[in-house]
């Protein structure tokens, strides 16, 4: 029985606009624009959802350029945490992300939280296991050049990653402000699923986001002001730097992602 709020959707998809934020303008034209930096792809998955399997690997080939889109993209997983009470309790779910999840419905006017869900560049949605619906929203995404940020990593103690970043977000912000927001992703993740609806499976999960702080809010600055800034991560058991990356987005208040960029973790931090 599906929950009354949550839905876990099959193979068919559609697809809807968020009005523009306008928090930030870009010194290019709309070409350019769309010449620009990366796609930002957000899945909205649980282990829980006996269709997000097949959405996984989707966003795992996209990841992996399997698509060959002629623009890049940053992908990120967000496990939500209602459909833990299905059986199966996903070790990467978080409430955290499901109001991420419900931010992102009430803006793009939808009725109903779903799994999986892909959200392109903050104002367009489709399924998550529709590959075709989601090759089609990248590559009709308007995009913004990339921020410049560079990246140093650090651990202060065995159980912190210390990430401080110094560039300048190149689109100019308005009064509106923006926040600029850095997300601590795992890689090659497998689980056996003994319980719930995927009961014996195998489970399959990359880009899987574990921490996500802000690293600052910005308004009225120009798009070659250099920010500089500093989050920590509390770590988990078994953290491997070799699986994971980070990725930093900037992100309006009316949820329109206006460029994003990513770096993999030194292998020997």
């Amino acid at each position: 029985m599906a929950p009354r709020f949550w839905t876990c959707f099959g193979n068919k998809g559609s697809r809807d606009s968020a009005a523009d934020g306008g928090s930030m303008t870009s010194d290019v034209t709309t070409e350019e624009q769309r010449r620009g930096g990366p796609v930002m792809v957000e899945m909205f998955s649980s282990q829980g959802c006996a269709t997000s399997p097949a959405a996984e690997l989707v966003l795992s080939r996209l990841g992996r350029g399997d698509f060959q889109l002629e623009m890049p993209v940053v992908v990120l997983a967000f496990h939500v945490d209602y459909w833990d009470y299905m059986g199966w309790k996903d070790p990467y779910g978080s409430s955290q992300w499901t109001v991420r999840q419900k931010a992102y419905v009430e803006a793009l006017g939808l009725d109903t939280l779903l799994t999986p869900q892909v959200v392109i560049q903050g104002v367009a949605h489709c399924l998550g296991n529709d590959d075709t619906a989601i090759v089609d929203a990248i590559q009709n995404a308007l995009r913004y050049p990339a921020p410049t940020f560079q990246a140093t990593f650090t651990k202060p103690t065995q159980d912190s990653l210390q990430v401080s970043l110094t560039g300048a977000l190149r689109s100019k912000v308005d009064s509106n402000g923006v926040n600029v927001m850095v997300a601590l992703y795992e890689n090659g993740l497998v689980t056996d699923c003994p319980r719930g609806e995927n009961k014996g499976r195998v489970l399959s999960n990359d880009f899987v986001v574990r921490k996500l702080e802000k690293l600052c809010t910005e308004k009225d600055i120009s798009a070659k002001k250099t920010i500089t800034g500093t989050v920590n991560f509390p770590l988990w058991g078994g953290f491997n730097s070799s699986k994971c990356g980070v990725a930093v987005f900037v992100q309006s208040p009316s949820h329109q992602i206006f460029g994003s960029q990513s770096f993999h973790l030194p292998d020997d931090i």
